[in-house]
C-alpha cells in the first residue's frame, strides 16, 4: 500500500511538524503550511528563525507561552529582551536562567523565587551572577 492511499493522508498537513516538512521539502508551500505551523511554539519558532529570518508577529501569542521556545525566540530571532513572554519564561527555572543568563544578562530578581526551585539551576545561577 501507498502512503497516499491511507485514510488521512491529504489531511496530514495540519499536523505542524508535517506541515513544516512538507513546506522545506516543496510538497506545499510555505504559505499553506502557516496555518498550521502558526499556533505550535516549537514549529513557529523554527520557521521564524529558518524560513522567515526574522520576527513573526502572528505567532508570538502562541510561541510566548511555551518556555523553552520563547527563550530560544528572544535569543536567537528577537535577538534581545521579550517583555511579554517574560512571565511564562520566570516559571520555569531552567529556562528563566538561561533567558536571564544569555538575554537579559544580568540578574533577574522577579524570577528567582522561581529560579530557586531547582537547587542545580539555582547553583547555577548563583556561580553566574556571583551571588
Amino acid at each position: 500500500m501507498h502512503p497516499e492511499q491511507l485514510d488521512g493522508y491529504t489531511n496530514r498537513i495540519r499536523i505542524p511538524e508535517i506541515a513544516y516538512n512538507a513546506a522545506r521539502n516543496g510538497e506545499i508551500t510555505w504559505k499553506q503550511a502557516e496555518p498550521y505551523i502558526v499556533k505550535d511554539p516549537k514549529w513557529a519558532y523554527l520557521y521564524a528563525l529558518n524560513v522567515l529570518k526574522c520576527r513573526w508577529p502572528e505567532a508570538e501569542r502562541y510561541i510566548m507561552k511555551d518556555p523553552k521556545w520563547a527563550y530560544f525566540y528572544a535569543s536567537l530571532v528577537l535577538k534581545r529582551r521579550w517583555p511579554k513572554a517574560e512571565p511564562y519564561i520566570m516559571k520555569d527555572p531552567w529556562w528563566a536562567y538561561r533567558y536571564t543568563a544569555d538575554v537579559l544578562n544580568r540578574r533577574w530578581p522577579e524570577a528567582e523565587p522561581y529560579i530557586m526551585k531547582d537547587p542545580g539551576t539555582w547553583a547555577e545561577y548563583k556561580q553566574v551572577f556571583n551571588l
